[in-house]
């Protein structure tokens, strides 16, 4: 006997940008970056900015520099443009506010019913998820440069749309972990 089975469609779901659950959840997605990059952050010295595994492995302040950039791209996708750029990496500290800066400029796009000017799968599963794969990489850099912060259930955080700035609600120390 043979077995028949269907084959999903390959190309992307479309979601309508005019949906405004679309739109909230988006702003959702980007408030649970600021909340989790805010804890890889958070405290760290400009030490803990220019840290490398090797000679040839990126800072957590090029990574950082890099997530500034990709919010960057993402407001202009959001904006009905995708044109990429690059920016030289400053100081530890102000690569931490750009990327702040930047996060809240989404936020506040998102926020205003302006336009979506790009496919929102597409700018989760580009920009915004490669945010958040990077900010496992700042985490993961924090703990091996010896500057150690606890794990979380992230799924009891306190992440409220809107809240995209480094302050955030200290985690629930019952939620915490070493």
């Amino acid at each position: 006997m043979t077995e028949t089975r269907s084959v999903p469609d390959s190309s992307p779901q479309t979601l309508s940008p005019d949906d405004p659950s679309v739109r909230l959840f988006l702003r959702h997605a980007l408030a649970t970056l600021a909340y989790r990059a805010g804890k890889t952050v958070r405290g760290t010295p400009a030490a803990y900015g220019d840290y490398r595994v090797t000679p040839e492995s990126k800072s957590p302040r090029e990574i950082l520099a890099h997530m500034g950039d990709l919010m960057d791209w993402l407001l202009r996708q959001l904006q009905g443009e995708g044109r990429w750029t690059t920016a030289t990496a400053s100081a530890w500290d102000q690569e931490i506010a750009r990327f702040f800066a930047a996060l809240g400029a989404l936020d506040a796009h998102l926020a205003s019913g302006a336009p979506i000017g790009y496919e929102p799968a597409r700018f989760f599963q580009g920009g915004l998820a490669d945010a958040l794969t990077h900010t496992g990489q700042l985490a993961m850099l924090r703990r091996l440069s010896g500057h150690k912060m606890k794990g979380e259930s992230y799924n009891r955080a306190d992440i409220v749309v809107g809240r995209v700035g480094l302050d955030q609600t200290p985690p629930n120390p019952q939620y915490e972990f070493d």
